[in-house]
């Protein structure tokens, strides 16, 4: 028998566009899923240059922009809200600081804007001054693009030959956000280039191909780590090793070494190198930058487990060893800092840890280390999110075991769990979680630390009645000036979820996403 909470999201989301639509896609708890075992929102590859082979050096660009007017005109129309430049978010933990949010889903239904269909890749996109950077693969050509962040119109297109092929059969499209900084927007594909084009026009300013100039043994899903701006360094997760590993195959990373470039610095305005750091291997967690007790600190959560350490000049300051022993497991959810303490979370064996964090020291103030059973933070590629004292999280490496939970951030300990959900992102707007689940099923919840507290989901569906989200959605939702943008396979999908004016008249039923059901549904939820 399914849940009280199936049957609740089932009502909520039926309905849809169309007569014969009736309920949303469900994965009941005893049906075995036909989708491969996942593995960390990955990104894409990329080696040889459109224009000219990748030589490994820095190819220096003309810059389109006059000096005094750095930024990009700014194309938006709405007036409320701020942009989301970055993966996770202007402050890099997927919070929004907007508000207004429109949580009545079953009466008014958020508006689709427009939509999107997109090449292969995994990654969700970065929002700058009404434009929307994308990266994904169209068949051989790995292909930046920027569209009109209202609209959905193209603006420009970068693209270069690739060809990276997955080990383990996954997508062979990019897995890496965009990161927007001034006039300026980097990508960093899953076969190791990395670029800087003008954030206006889509002209190359610098590239750099890191797997071969830094010697990248190919890692089981290609490269998935977005890079991080602090001041005028661009830092990147690398990962090369030294010559006399070039032989070795693909994936065999427990045969290889580091050289010293785990993490690469580089100058974010000409791509000269700065400052190499650590003989870790590469892992799927974006770099974090972040302030603690007024020092700024790196945090890359790479293969071996995290290194702490200064973003400016690349020393390291520590090194917490946290990674299951076998050879295909991997560390994928960015860390989580919420005043001195570090929360680092992996999915194959140990699962959690909060740390706290000072210069030149660490300690641990929980583990699931000890919890052999019981633990109780397992994320798999999906960020936590902390809220007033608590951390929401799905927790899980598979579909059929992944639960979405709450966990108290200085104990550890779970204060409720939801297994029905299967393994999911979620984004925090004005008290509430967007919970994406990766068969595309959009979820609002109030952000209850003492149950899983639904308010509305929606099922989004074409003109045609089918489903626009197809399985894996694995990138986070994000939201910017009051729209949200989902993506699943080959589509992006835009929503109002926010008024742009406070006046504006309710959309019509024929207007938007999916239906939400009776009374009933809501009842249902909230008696889980």
């Amino acid at each position: 028998m399914r849940s009280a909470l199936v049957a609740s999201i089932a009502l909520f989301c039926c309905g849809c566009l169309g007569a014969n639509t009736t309920d949303i896609a469900e994965v009941p708890a005893n049906v075995e899923l036909p989708a491969p075992e996942p593995e960390p929102t990955p990104q894409e590859k990329e080696p040889a240059a459109e224009e000219k082979e990748p030589t490994g050096e820095v190819v220096q660009g003309k810059r389109n922009v006059a000096p005094g007017n750095r930024h990009p005109h700014d194309i938006g129309t709405r007036q409320r809200g701020v942009d989301w430049p970055t993966f996770l978010g202007p402050t890099g933990d997927s919070k929004s600081t907007e508000t207004g949010l429109n949580t009545d889903w079953r009466n008014n239904r958020p508006k689709i804007v427009w939509r999107k269909e997109l090449g292969t890749g995994y990654g969700i996109g970065s929002i700058s001054r009404g434009r929307y950077y994308q990266f994904d693969r169209f068949e051989n050509k790995a292909t930046a693009y920027c569209l009109n962040a209202e609209t959905g119109a193209e603006l420009w297109t970068y693209e270069y030959a690739t060809e990276y092929e997955d080990l383990y059969g996954y997508n062979n499209g990019p897995r890496c956000s965009a990161v927007v900084d001034d006039d300026r927007v980097y990508f960093y594909g899953a076969g190791g280039m990395l670029f800087c084009l003008n954030a206006y026009s889509g002209d190359l300013v610098w590239k750099v191909d890191t797997a071969k100039r830094f010697g990248v043994i190919q890692n089981f899903f290609g490269v998935g780590s977005t890079p991080a701006i602090d001041g005028d360094l661009l830092i990147v997760m690398v990962g090369g090793s030294p010559p006399e590993a070039q032989d070795i195959g693909p994936g065999q990373l427990d045969r290889i070494d580091g050289n010293g470039t785990g993490i690469v610095a580089f100058d974010k305005m000409t791509g000269e190198v700065k400052y190499k750091s650590s003989d870790e291997l590469a892992s799927y967690a974006s770099m974090k930058i972040a302030t603690i007790k007024g020092e700024r600190f790196g945090l890359a959560f790479m293969r071996g487990g995290l290194v702490a350490f200064h973003p400016q000049t690349g020393e390291q300051d520590f090194h917490f060893k946290w990674r299951d022993k076998s050879l295909e497991s991997v560390n994928a959810s960015t860390p989580v800092v919420v005043g001195d303490r570090v929360l680092i979370s992996e999915t194959y064996g140990p699962g959690g840890a909060l740390l706290k964090v000072g210069r030149g020291k660490h300690e641990v103030v929980w583990s699931d280390e000890a919890r052999r059973r019981e633990k109780s933070t397992q994320a798999h590629w999906m960020t936590p999110v902390h809220v007033d004292g608590f951390v929401y999280v799905s927790s899980g490496r598979h579909t059929y075991s992944a639960e979405l939970r709450c966990v108290e951030w200085k104990t550890g300990k779970v204060t409720w769990t939801e297994p029905d959900i299967t393994r999911s992102s979620l984004l925090y707007v004005d008290g509430h979680l967007v919970c994406l689940n990766e068969y595309g099923t959009l979820l609002l919840l109030k952000a209850n630390p003492k149950k899983l507290d639904l308010v509305g989901g929606l099922a989004l569906k074409d003109e045609d009645g089918r489903p626009s989200l197809q399985f894996p959605c694995w990138a986070a939702p994000i939201i910017s000036h009051g729209l949200m943008y989902v993506r699943g396979e080959g589509q992006l999908v835009c929503l109002e979820v926010i008024p742009d004016k406070d006046d504006q008249k309710k959309q019509s039923p024929d207007e938007g996403a999916a239906e939400e059901g009776a009374q009933e549904a809501e009842e249902g939820a909230r008696g889980k």
